[in-house]
């Protein structure tokens, strides 16, 4: 009974406080050392109490072993009140003789009521006993089991932390990352390559305003040459007249 009352509210006040850090929990590494906190404050809690009853089942046996003593030593006291009683009704004094068995008898009486007080405590001793070993042993449970906690915690901040570190990574490499329309290279990308379009559409346009003004200057040379074969004509036709 008393290692449950002992082990069951702290299990229950071990479980309160994890499901309280689980529900509030923003950075894992304060959670887990206080975690680590509250479990040896609970093994603390523990050993007080199971200190306690030990302590109680050495006075029970201290108590146990003063009643087999005194057994021992009113057994004693009876027999040699009986064996002087023996003595002096051999020599005929009867009447101290009487006195001393009477002085056993009563020595007697105070064997059996140690026996009995003895023999009452022995089964509440053996229970308490079985209950202290089981106490023991649930405590040395408990701080195995704050060791494997401590080892855990380890293992989890190990873990996140490399979680964080390949998170970094990762967004570094996306940062950088051309394939990635939505990276900032991506973007910068996307402008140089807009403004290399403009420039090439601002050549196509000089280039066609070029081909333009030839062609242009071609069909002034035509008109020119036209002219001029007219001018020929009529001043050929003039000298045909003339003759």
């Amino acid at each position: 009974m008393a290692k449950q009352s002992i082990f069951g509210r702290i299990s229950t006040l071990v479980r309160a406080n994890i499901n309280a850090l689980l529900d509030s929990a923003e950075d894992p590494q304060k959670m887990l050392d206080q975690l680590v906190r509250d479990y040896t404050n609970s093994i603390a809690d523990a050993e007080s109490a199971i200190a306690e009853t030990i302590g109680n089942l050495r006075l029970l046996e201290r108590d146990h072993a003063e009643d087999v003593k005194a057994a021992g030593e009113w057994g004693n006291k009876a027999l040699a009140a009986s064996r002087k009683a023996d003595e002096l009704r051999g020599i005929g004094h009867t009447t101290d003789a009487d006195k001393f068995d009477n002085l056993a008898k009563i020595a007697l009486q105070r064997q059996i009521s140690a026996e009995g007080e003895a023999k009452q405590a022995e089964p509440t001793i053996a229970s308490q006993t079985e209950v202290v070993d089981k106490l023991k042993d649930g405590l040395n449970g408990m701080k195995v089991k704050l060791e494997q906690l401590k080892s855990k915690r380890s293992e989890l901040l190990a873990r996140a932390k490399t979680a964080e570190a390949q998170s970094r990574v990762h967004d570094a490499v996306k940062s950088i990352d051309v394939l990635d329309p939505t990276s900032d290279l991506g973007r910068f990308e996307e402008k140089v390559r807009r403004q290399e379009a403009i420039a090439q559409g601002k050549q196509e346009i000089a280039a066609s305003s070029l081909d333009m003004q030839f062609n242009e200057l071609e069909d002034m040379g035509e008109l020119t040459e036209v002219e001029a074969r007219l001018a020929a004509l009529k001043q050929g036709g003039q000298s045909a007249i003339t003759e």
